[in-house]
């Protein structure tokens, strides 16, 4: 009995390690985003940090395009991240779980 305990504890805690492994690694992860007409370009991480926005000439003349633009395209770009974020980390918490009835379906 405890050897199972202790066999779970293991496989928890290096489930753990292989996360936040993954969470460093979705910091080299890139995911670009644009506006529909290319006028604005947005690069973020997968853990969400942005790293580069390119805008066109066009949309600096007028702010409160810009603007909009934007939150239009980061809010995109972050849900993508979100996206891959979530998906990555879940694959590795699910590989680690040990096999308890009533759990398979949380990482599905």
């Amino acid at each position: 009995m405890f050897g199972d305990i202790m066999g779970m504890m293991g496989k928890l805690k290096e489930t753990q390690e292989k996360v936040e492994a993954t969470k460093k690694r979705l910091h080299t992860v890139l995911i670009d985003e644009a506006s529909n007409d290319n006028l604005l370009k947005v690069t973020i991480t997968a853990n969400r940090e942005i790293k580069s926005i390119e805008v066109s000439d066009q949309l600096l003349e007028d702010k409160e395009q810009l603007e909009d633009y934007l939150i239009l395209t980061i809010n995109k770009a972050i849900e993508k991240a979100g996206a891959v974020h979530e998906s990555e980390i879940a694959a590795v918490a699910k590989e680690g779980m040990p096999n308890i009835p009533g759990l398979d379906g949380i990482f599905k």
